[in-house]
């Protein structure tokens, strides 16, 4: 492992190190105001739950989201080559300038949620340059297939999540005090299934979706070969980076950086659906 791969570990252990539980009084707080609104007490259902729950995070009774920010990881997948996704690896790129343009789902719910949208590529093979909306931090031009080798080197998966932390620590010196975050690459629901059977230990068939809404024979062979994968890289439950480096993707690295970065003024993080394959 080189130099610049030992200082992006070491600042992971530490940012893993800070996370800091919820604060209790504050929820505490926020839980004794909700009883005294003009309201029957839970009527809000999940509503309520969230409000309590941020109040924990912001680490104050009366929580308030004032500059939200909308954030989609991309990058490909070498596991396309099997046959996993309906669609070619071309269509992250044309997704990602579709984002640009504000065409996507994800412009319009960002819009009506009032959140500002940034796109990040970690490692897609479209040649797209930075842009206004757009960070590039390519680790590498797609990861390998894991069908047959590890998707990523150590020093690769610690690239892509340095690049998270670069890009969360410069939001929350703006001002962002809540991040929702999402992904897309064709092949990401196929590293994602992959990642939870091995970090769970649940069969592949029990936690792999149909992604671009692939038919029942493309979807067996998405569970066959994420199965071979786990029997050939054999990633251990216990590490989450070794198995990462074996079966994950760039843009799922980049977000796990952010959501494990402690933030100077911590603010909580949303996840959203998958967009790929």
């Amino acid at each position: 492992m080189n130099e610049q791969a030992r200082r992006d570990e070491a600042a992971l252990r530490a940012a893993i190190a800070a996370i800091r539980p919820l604060d209790a009084e504050a929820m505490a707080a926020a839980r004794q105001r909700q009883d005294q609104l003009t309201k029957p007490t839970g009527s809000l259902g999940r509503l309520e739950l969230l409000s309590v729950q941020l109040a924990g995070i912001q680490r104050r009774a009366l929580p308030a989201v004032e500059r939200p920010l909308v954030v989609v990881a991309a990058g490909d997948h070498g596991i396309t080559e099997e046959g996993v996704s309906a669609y070619p690896s071309e269509v992250t790129g044309q997704m990602l300038a579709n984002f640009l343009s504000g065409g996507a789902a994800i412009n319009v719910l960002a819009t009506a949620a009032g959140a500002s949208l940034l796109v990040l590529d970690a490692g897609s093979h479209a040649a797209l340059n930075e842009q206004p909306g757009l960070r590039v931090h390519r680790v590498r031009a797609g990861t390998r297939n894991f069908a047959r080798e590890p998707a990523m080197t150590r020093a690769e998966a610690l690239a892509a999540i340095a690049f998270g932390i670069e890009i969360a620590s410069e939001e929350a010196a703006r001002g962002v005090d809540l991040l929702a975050v999402g992904e897309m690459g064709i092949g990401n629901t196929t590293s994602a299934s992959a990642l939870v059977a091995a970090l769970t230990g649940r069969p592949p068939e029990e936690v792999t979706g149909r992604g671009t809404g692939i038919d029942d024979a493309a979807w067996a062979n998405k569970c066959r070969g994420i199965s071979a994968a786990l029997n050939l890289l054999q990633p251990g439950p216990d590490d989450g980076l070794d198995a990462l480096t074996c079966v994950g993707g760039f843009e799922i690295a980049a977000l796990a950086r952010r959501a494990t970065h402690n933030r100077p003024q911590p603010g909580p993080i949303r996840t959203q659906p998958r967009q790929g394959g």
